[in-house]
């Protein structure tokens, strides 16, 4: 688990050099934020977004919360189950429903230029959902898309035993000006039982599992660093796409 006194810094020593190729190729600065309470790093990426020009690089910030749910702008306060929870309720201006960030779960803010990359809202989500998908395969894990449920869920197979389709990652974005913030959450080991206390991403009665319980034992920084290694090779295999083609498709 990443350390509350971790001094944000632009790349991990831990990625080099298996993962600092990717993020370059991707021209991508990785920001290790460690602990954060999510007000700040929610104000912090507002803030980078409305402040970015043109020149501005585009970013990855990794970041570890303290206990909050978080319910999107269009999201029903009713998926709250416990209304007088000791953990706070943060409305946030992101795509979905209510979520729980904790500790043991890494998070991963994409802070992108898209109409600069060129690319389109719906192919972010497809390369997050791939980078999660391939990030848990690098651990043994087999993760699946669920069609009109943006995350990552659970697939069918020895690994998953009774945790078929449960939910191993959110992801929830915002788009202001053609540019990104928000991003993915991806469940390592934590307490899960905030997740009881609401409908996960608006879902009654749908399961939240981390990697813990399906047997991985791995530190959350490894898996922050393979996430982001996997986040920007897809960005950088979009961006050659487009510079081969022209295209955005």
């Amino acid at each position: 688990m990443c350390p509350a006194s971790l001094p944000e810094s632009v790349l991990s020593p831990e990625l080099v050099p298996d993962h600092a190729k990717a993020l370059a190729d991707a021209g991508l600065a990785v920001r290790w934020r460690g602990l954060e309470p999510y007000e700040a790093s929610f104000a912090a990426m507002r803030e980078f977004t409305e402040s970015r020009t043109d020149a501005t690089g585009d970013e990855l910030w990794l970041v570890e919360h303290p206990p909050v749910f978080t319910l999107g702008q269009a999201g029903n306060p009713a998926h709250l189950l416990a209304a007088d929870s000791a953990i706070p309720l943060v409305k946030v201006d992101r795509g979905g429903q209510i979520t729980y960030h904790g500790p043991g779960q890494v998070v991963a803010y994409l802070l992108l230029n898209l109409r600069r990359r060129g690319i389109l809202v719906r192919q972010l989500v497809t390369l997050i959902e791939d980078a999660v998908i391939e990030t848990l395969a690098a651990y043994n894990l087999a993760g699946e898309r669920r069609a009109g449920a943006p995350g990552i869920y659970v697939a069918p197979g020895p690994r998953a035993g009774s945790h078929a389709g449960a939910k191993i990652a959110a992801l929830g974005l915002k788009i202001r000006n053609g540019c990104s913030y928000h991003g993915v959450s991806l469940n390592v080991s934590m307490d899960l039982r905030p997740f009881l206390a609401i409908n996960p991403c608006g879902y009654a009665g749908l399961e939240t599992v981390d990697m813990a319980t399906l047997g991985v034992a791995a530190r959350w920084r490894d898996v922050a660093g393979t996430l982001a290694a996997r986040l920007a090779a897809n960005l950088d295999t979009a961006l050659a796409h487009r510079a081969s083609t022209g295209s955005t498709e």
